[in-house]
């Protein structure tokens, strides 16, 4: 079976691995939460390149077959640069779902919720400009939530007061369909849709990843477990800072 590290800023990347396991549920992962850096958003693309090569040679080390960069942000500033380094690895990185949103929308009008380093980034303008030229994007960034998520404030006030400043905006233009654009926000899901309503429909990327992370191992030639098979959930977290809140997390997704 494959061994799959999978690196976030925090534990944002979870709901990345959550998809994963539904695939792969027998594979082996390994999963690094870099969460005393957290969040990455205002982070240089030099500093978050320097924490990816150190989070990917630690993987390496224990027998990764593959690596996701389960994080927007760090996908933007990295990912190229990883792939020149290490061209015989498989690389998955996120990237925001604007054309199904694009492709979905009746209004015309779509949001992407993200952090500022994936609003700005090269990567995430091109998909834009490419896929979104018939629809009108909203963009904002979702102020707070990151930090939500690693506080484990998953609702209550605070967490629908956060939420809401940074949604309405996007509503109040027209958006019916929301892109999320940073693997914490589907944690945040039910205040999201709760202060959205039943009318708007949010897009979380994560279950692309996870099939694209598959369509890669199939073309490397790597025997990887098939969804059929009985789940063995064998994961083991590592972080730069403090474990817990990706424990309780882990133990929320099963």
């Amino acid at each position: 079976m494959a061994t799959i590290g999978i690196m976030d800023s925090g534990s944002g990347g979870l709901s990345v691995l959550k998809e994963i396991v539904r695939l792969l549920p027998a594979d082996k992962f390994l999963y690094y939460s870099d969460n005393a850096n957290c969040p990455y958003g205002e982070k240089s693309a030099e500093f978050i390149q320097k924490r990816c090569r150190e989070i990917v040679s630690d993987f390496l080390a224990q027998g990764a077959d593959a690596v996701v960069i389960a994080c927007n942000t760090a996908t933007a500033a990295a990912i190229a640069e990883l792939r020149k380094e290490w061209p015989d690895v498989p690389f998955v990185g996120m990237e925001p779902a604007v054309k199904p949103a694009a492709l979905g929308t009746k209004t015309g009008v779509i949001g992407v919720l993200a952090t500022a380093g994936t609003l700005k980034a090269s990567k995430y303008l091109d998909t834009r400009d490419h896929y979104a030229g018939d629809v009108k994007v909203v963009e904002r960034v979702g102020r707070g939530f990151v930090e939500l998520v690693e506080s484990l404030q998953l609702g209550g006030h605070l967490a629908e007061a956060t939420v809401r400043e940074s949604l309405e905006p996007l509503l109040r233009a027209g958006a019916d369909t929301i892109v999320l654009g940073c693997t914490h926000y589907p944690f945040l899901l039910p205040v999201l849709e709760k202060v959205a309503g039943p009318d708007v429909r949010f897009i979380d990327p994560a279950p692309a990843a996870a099939r694209q992370l598959v369509r890669m191992l199939d073309s490397r030639g790597i025997a990887h477990s098939q969804p059929h098979d009985p789940a063995l959930q064998d994961v083991t977290i590592k972080s730069s800072g403090q474990s817990e809140t990706a424990r309780r997390l882990l133990s929320l997704i099963w």
